[in-house]
């Protein structure tokens, strides 16, 4: 069990007196074990750490667990557990200890395991002069998708109810205007089952997203991206956690204005008080998806 195991912190000086089994076993463990405590605020995979040792995944939970006595995910949930601990022991708030470890009870904080990219800030200024975005609609759990991706990712994601498809694509190519729009279902489909299947949920299949916007609004979306699944946050968090406690309004403003709904969650951003103030596509669509989230998170 976890709490009669030895702190995260001693295992690699532990490891360097054990004379079992042969060296190149010590050397991989002991590769394994820097590179998870290098990376360990990203949550790498197993693949990853494996990738990065020169074995297959299999092997190396063999070789890991053996010489350790725990698996490297396990090693990594206590290193991760270390920091928190020393996090909230130095009065750090939850939320940040959140924001800064991963931690989010049973599941991630990226649950949907995303990747993005800001475009550069010329691209913002023009309203999108040059750029070539694609789009489809497609069904969702929460009515009608409309899906945009550029050639770096996906750029935009926004719902519709049965009648309203035209209004909902008018707002998303109101927020770049100059930019040349192409209807390409084909092309989209794939980012669309990607985004709502599950099962695919994957860190060796993250969603690359791409974010359009000022530096301020980028900052807000990249910081959304970090709320727990089945959690929530609040405008006044998030700017404290932007280091601008004054500024949530500003910050509000910011969340309104996410062009990837769903993917990039600002329907898990609630008013002060706990409400669920508004959202952009709907406060129906809200709770459909935060109910069918704590689902998910309590599976």
């Amino acid at each position: 069990m976890m709490t009669s195991m030895l702190s995260a912190a001693d295992q690699p000086a532990q490891l360097s007196h054990r004379a079992l089994g042969p060296q190149s076993d010590y050397d991989t463990v002991r590769a394994a074990l820097e590179f998870i405590h290098a990376h360990w605020r990203q949550q790498p995979a197993l693949e990853r750490v494996a990738d990065h040792v020169g074995l297959s995944a299999f092997h190396l939970q063999r070789v890991f667990t053996r010489w350790a006595g725990l698996s490297p995910k396990a090693f990594l949930q206590a290193l991760t557990i270390d920091h928190a601990r020393a996090m909230l022991r130095a009065s750090a708030s939850v939320l940040d200890t959140a924001y800064e470890t991963g931690l989010s009870g049973p599941g991630r904080l990226h649950d949907l395991f995303v990747t993005h990219d800001a475009m550069s800030p010329g691209v913002y200024k023009a309203k999108g002069e040059g750029l070539v975005i694609r789009y489809g609609l497609h069904p969702s759990p929460f009515g009608t998708a409309i899906v945009m991706i550029t050639d770096q990712g996906l750029a935009g994601l926004a719902f519709a109810d049965a009648g309203e498809e035209a209004a909902s694509l008018a707002d998303m190519m109101g927020r770049w205007p100059k930019a040349n729009f192409v209807r390409n279902e084909a092309a989209t489909a794939p980012c669309a089952a990607r985004i709502f299947d599950t099962r695919r949920w994957q860190p060796a299949e993250p969603l690359r997203v791409v974010f359009i916007g000022t530096d301020f609004e980028i900052r807000v979306w990249e910081t959304l991206l970090r709320i727990p699944l089945g959690a929530a946050s609040t405008y006044s968090a998030i700017a404290c956690h932007l280091d601008k406690p004054a500024a949530a309004r500003a910050v509000g403003s910011a969340v309104g204005r996410n062009p990837i709904s769903f993917v990039v969650p600002c329907h898990r951003v609630l008013g002060k008080s706990g409400d669920l103030c508004g959202y952009h596509w709907g406060l129906t669509r809200k709770r459909a998806i935060l109910g069918w989230e704590a689902g998910l998170a309590a599976a």
